[in-house]
C-alpha cells in the first residue's frame, strides 16, 4: 500500500477546508439586496387613476410634457440572497448588488422598515412642498397641496415632487410648461431651502428614465460620477445642486442653450 507523506496529508486537508469553506461562501446569505430598474410616474399625471398633485386654494394650470420621478426594485429586505446571486448581478447590466442597508433602514422587522420608508417619502412630500411654496412666495395656509403615489417610500422624489407643483401652479412663469412638453425624469432628496441631495441607485434609474421614455435626466451633481458610468444612449444628463439650479438648467435647455455638464 503507497504511503502518503506527511505534507500531501497536510495539504489535501487543507483542500478539503477550502472546498468547504467556499461552498459554505456560496451557500450563506448575505446581507446584500439586488436591485433592478424600477417603476417611473409622472408626477404632472396620474397614479392608479388618481393625480399624483392635487392642490387646491390657488388657481391649477393645464400643463404638457412629463416629469417622471424614477424608483429602483430592490430585493425585500428578508429576502435570502446568496453569493450566486450577487454573481449573477455583477454580470448583469441591468441588475446590481447592493448593501442591505444602503437601501433599507437598518434593523427592525419587515414591517417597521417599510413604516421607515413611508415616513421618509411623507418627510420628502412636506419638504417639497415647502421648496415649492417658498419659491413660489405662497403660503402653506392659503395653498393646500396634496401628493399621492402608491406602492413608493423612501425621499428620492423630492426634487421631482417640487418641480410638478411648480409646474402645476406657475409654469415658466411665462405661460408655459417647465418641460417644454419634453418627458423629463430625475431624482433627488430636497430640503425645504431647495438643497439637492443625493439618493443613489442611479444608473438602474436612468435606465427606467430612458426606458420610459425620457430624454434629460437630472441628477444631483454628488452622484455624476455614478451617472456617467453607464448612461444609456439618448439620455440628457443634467447635474444639479439646488432648485434654482434645476430650474435654471430647465429654462436653459427649452431656449436650446447649453446646460451643466457632468
Amino acid at each position: 500500500m503507497l504511503a502518503l507523506s506527511r505534507r500531501t496529508v497536510t495539504l489535501a486537508l487543507c483542500a478539503v477546508v477550502v472546498v468547504a469553506l467556499a461552498l459554505v461562501a456560496a451557500l450563506a446569505p448575505l446581507p446584500i439586496s439586488i436591485v433592478e430598474p424600477g417603476i417611473t410616474a409622472d408626477v404632472l399625471g396620474a397614479d392608479k387613476g388618481t393625480p399624483v398633485i392635487t392642490v387646491s386654494g390657488v388657481q391649477v394650470r393645464r400643463t404638457s410634457g412629463q416629469l417622471r420621478m424614477v424608483t429602483i426594485a430592490a430585493t425585500a429586505p428578508n429576502t435570502t440572497v446568496r453569493f450566486s446571486d450577487v454573481a449573477r448581478a455583477w454580470f448583469a447590466d441591468d441588475r446590481a448588488a447592493m448593501p442591505r442597508d444602503s437601501v433599507y433602514p437598518t434593523g427592525g422587522s419587515v414591517t417597521a422598515i417599510n413604516k421607515a420608508n413611508e415616513k421618509e417619502m411623507v418627510q420628502s412630500q412636506q419638504d417639497a412642498t415647502a421648496a415649492a411654496l417658498k419659491h413660489l412666495g405662497l403660503s402653506s395656509s392659503q395653498v393646500k397641496v396634496t401628493l399621492r403615489l402608491a406602492d413608493v417610500g423612501g425621499p428620492s422624489a423630492g426634487l421631482l415632487f417640487t418641480l410638478g407643483i411648480i409646474d402645476k401652479i406657475d409654469g415658466d412663469g411665462h405661460g408655459g410648461d417647465l418641460t417644454g412638453g419634453r418627458t423629463i425624469a430625475g431624482t433627488g432628496t430636497i430640503t425645504e431651502g431647495g438643497t439637492v441631495g443625493a439618493v443613489g441607485g442611479v444608473p438602474l434609474k436612468e435606465q427606467a428614465a430612458r426606458r420610459d421614455g425620457a430624454t434629460v435626466f437630472l441628477v444631483p451633481r454628488a452622484e455624476c460620477s455614478d451617472a456617467t458610468a453607464e448612461l444609456p444612449g439618448g439620455l440628457k444628463l443634467v447635474p444639479v445642486t439646488t432648485l434654482d439650479g434645476a430650474l435654471t438648467a430647465l429654462a436653459d435647455i427649452r431656449a436650446g442653450h447649453a446646460t451643466p455638464t457632468c
